[in-house]
């Protein structure tokens, strides 16, 4: 639920000045991002599909807000129309995709905009961490720059776009709780200040720095007017 709060946020925040009636969550895991949404009444209907059965009955069980279905999917196939939904979500999902380019031609046939958000695990010394992300099912790695190319390259215009670092008391929670570590006032100061220095960085150099430093990217594209031919 932490981390879903600010992974709404961020979803509402590339959103600003739009509006969207219909939405689908791809992936929705148990739900908490929607019920984030829901309660900030980012629209009025939302739909939900996800790999796992047991994802689906945590979003049923939440009984949220404006949810009309919670199917389960293949991870590839929306049982849905052309055009059925003003905006798809996918929030930490395309990181764990084999087939990527499979599932982005999908969300392009069902909906007319997507909000895409990806942790950006690809930096200097990541070759030594392979056990580390794959151990969280991550076997794409992005930055923002790639990940522009991928969804230009599958025919999507990008509309907005933010990146983000990781708050500190999302920190705290990995540190003394994920990573049972005891609470230290010293380590307190450490995460406040470094995620300051960070966001310092980024409002004096700019767009790059903070790419160069962020934790996650989120980008809201639209279907391109003219269609892509990558051969």
């Amino acid at each position: 639920m932490l981390g879903a709060k600010y992974k709404a946020q961020h979803i509402v925040d590339v959103s600003e000045g739009r509006t969207f009636k219909k939405v689908l969550e791809v992936g929705a895991g148990d739900g908490s991002i929607l019920k984030f949404l829901a309660d900030a009444n980012f629209a009025e209907e939302y739909h939900a599909v996800e790999i796992s059965e047991s994802g689906v009955a945590h979003i049923l069980a939440r009984d949220i807000k404006g949810v009309k279905s919670v199917q389960l999917f293949d991870g590839y196939t929306l049982p849905f129309e052309k055009d059925s939904f003003d905006l798809i979500i996918l929030s930490h999902v395309l990181e764990h995709v084999e087939h990527e380019r499979m599932l982005l031609r999908e969300l392009k046939r069902v909906a007319r905009h997507c909000i895409i958000e990806v942790p950006l695990d690809y930096r200097a010394g990541v070759d030594k961490r392979i056990k580390h992300f794959l151990a969280y099912g991550h076997i794409n790695m992005y930055t923002p720059t790639s990940l522009r190319y991928l969804l230009s390259t599958e025919g999507f215009e990008v509309e907005n776009d933010l990146t983000s670092l990781i708050e500190p008391e999302v920190t705290k929670f990995n540190t003394y709780v994920n990573q049972k570590k005891a609470k230290s006032l010293v380590k307190d100061l450490k995460i406040g200040t470094e995620y300051a220095l960070k966001n310092s960085l980024g409002k004096i150099f700019g767009k790059k720095m903070n790419e160069k430093l962020a934790n996650a990217y989120t980008i809201l594209v639209k279907k391109a007017d003219q269609h892509v031919n990558i051969f």
